[in-house]
C-alpha cells in the first residue's frame, strides 16, 4: 500500500511553485515506492497570497502563521521556501518540535546558526534535507564517479565560476538580496554556494581560502521607476582561492553582473590522468580528456548524458535526448520523498548545508580583511 507524505508549505512564492511541480512531476515519475506527497497546509503572510496559492496548487489549507504548519499533526515534512532571513528560525522550531524538514538553501545566514541545525537534526532523528539541486544533476553525478574511480589520477585543481547578468541593469531596484540582515551575501550566497555545493560533493572539504569581493553597483532605485536610491549592502562578484584538505587548489568566483552569463555553472576538474569538464549552460554534455590515450588520439571528446548516468534514466530512455533544469529540482523531491518514506541514504543533509555555510562565513571574512581565513566548523562569527 502507498504511504502518503503529507506536506506543510513555508512560503508561497516561485520556489513555493517549483517545489509543488517536483513533487507531483517526482511521483509520476519515480512510482508510488517513494510515497505519494499529499498538499496540506501552505502559509504566506500575506492573506491573499496564501489562500489563492492554496487554490492554485492543490493544498487542502491555507494559513498566515508558519506555526499552524509546525504544529500540525497533519505535516509530515516542513517545506521551507521563504526568504534567506527566515530559515533558521523555522527549521529550528520545526526540528525541536521532531518535525522532518526541507529548507532551500542556505540553512542561515551564520555558520553558527546552521551548525545548530545540523546538530539538533541529527539529535532529533529527524530527515533534514537541504536544497541544493545542482548535486542532483546526473552530470555531477558521473563527473563525481570518474574523480572517486582514479579514472582522472590524483587531482590538483578545481577552477569554477557561476556567472548570470540577470543584476546588471541598474534600474533594477533594491530587494532584499542586496540587504546583509536579510540575505547576508549577495552573489557568493545566492549563486557561488551552488558552485560550492557542487565542489563540496566531488572534491571534499575545503581547508582555507583567501578572497576578494567588489560591488559595482553600489546604489539602486529603491523601487522601480523611483529617483531615491539605496545603498546596496551585498557583493555583485566574488572570487577566491581555496586550499582543499585533499591538497588540490581551487579558484572559484561568481558574479550576478556577469555580462552575458545566463546561467553559467561552469567547473573543470585537472587530474594527473585526466580532465572533466561541465557547463549549466549546456545542461547534459560533459567534456572528459584521459592522458594516458596514445598520443595521437588524445583531446577532449564530448559525452552526451543517457541513462547510465545519475538519475537520467528516468526522464528519457536514450542518450542525447536532453533533460531539463527543472528535472534536478524533480530529482531532489524523489530524494526527500525515498529518504522519508524509505528511510533511503542521502546526501544534502543539514551537515552538508552547514558546511557550505560555514565556508561562505569564511570566504566573507577573508575579502574583508584581505588575508587567508580557515574554515572553520561551527565557528561563530555572523556572515557580514
Amino acid at each position: 500500500m502507498k504511504k502518503k507524505v503529507r506536506i506543510g508549505m513555508v512560503g508561497a512564492g516561485w520556489m513555493c511553485k517549483s517545489h509543488v511541480n517536483a513533487y507531483t512531476t517526482a511521483y509520476r515519475l519515480y512510482g508510488e515506492q517513494i510515497g505519494e506527497p499529499v498538499f496540506k497546509i501552505i502559509m504566506d503572510v500575506n492573506e491573499d497570497v496564501s489562500k489563492k496559492a492554496a487554490e492554485t496548487f492543490g493544498f487542502e489549507e491555507w494559513t498566515t502563521n508558519w506555526l499552524d504548519i509546525i504544529q500540525s499533526d497533519e505535516v509530515d515534512i516542513v517545506d521551507i521556501v521563504t526568504p534567506n532571513a527566515f530559515h533558521y528560525e523555522i527549521a529550528k522550531a520545526a526540528l525541536l518540535h521532531g518535525k522532518n524538514v526541507y529548507c532551500e538553501k542556505p540553512l542561515s545566514l551564520s555558520a553558527e546558526e546552521s551548525n545548530e541545525l545540523a546538530r539538533i537534526a541529527k539529535e532529533k532523528g529527524v530527515l533534514n534535507y537541504v536544497a541544493f539541486n545542482n548535486v542532483m544533476n546526473p552530470a555531477t553525478e558521473y563527473i563525481k564517479q570518474l574523480v572517486a574511480s582514479g579514472k582522472l589520477g590524483k587531482i590538483m585543481r578545481f577552477d569554477g565560476r557561476y556567472d548570470q547578468d540577470m543584476l546588471l541593469d541598474p534600474s533594477i531596484p533594491i530587494t532584499w538580496r542586496h540587504l546583509v540582515k536579510q540575505a547576508g551575501s549577495g552573489a557568493l550566497g545566492d549563486l557561488g554556494s551552488h558552485l560550492l555545493s557542487v565542489s563540496q560533493y566531488i572534491m571534499g572539504d575545503i581547508e582555507s581560502v583567501n578572497a576578494v569581493s567588489k560591488i559595482y553597483l553600489p546604489e539602486r532605485p529603491v523601487k522601480a521607476g523611483a529617483t531615491e536610491m539605496g545603498q546596496v549592502e551585498t557583493e555583485d562578484y566574488m572570487a577566491f582561492t581555496a586550499v582543499y584538505e585533499s591538497g588540490a587548489i581551487g579558484q572559484l568566483s561568481t558574479s550576478r553582473v556577469g555580462t552575458g552569463r545566463k546561467n553559467y555553472l561552469a567547473f573543470e576538474i585537472q587530474g594527473t590522468l585526466g580532465t572533466a569538464t561541465f557547463n549549466l549552460e549546456r545542461l547534459n554534455e560533459v567534456n572528459v580528456y584521459f592522458h594516458n590515450e596514445e598520443s595521437t588520439h588524445r583531446g577532449f571528446r564530448n559525452v552526451l548524458l543517457g541513462p547510465e548516468h545519475g538519475d537520467y534514466g528516468i526522464f528519457q530512455p536514450a542518450s542525447g535526448i536532453n533533460i531539463s533544469f527543472n528535472d534536478m529540482k524533480v530529482i531532489e523531491a524523489a530524494k526527500v520523498l525515498d529518504a522519508f518514506t524509505n528511510h533511503a541514504e542521502y546526501v544534502c543533509d543539514f551537515e552538508f548545508g552547514a558546511k557550505i555555510d560555514t565556508c561562505i562565513q569564511a570566504i566573507l571574512a577573508s575579502a574583508e580583511t584581505g588575508q587567508w581565513e580557515k574554515v572553520k566548523e561551527g565557528s561563530t562569527s555572523v556572515c557580514l
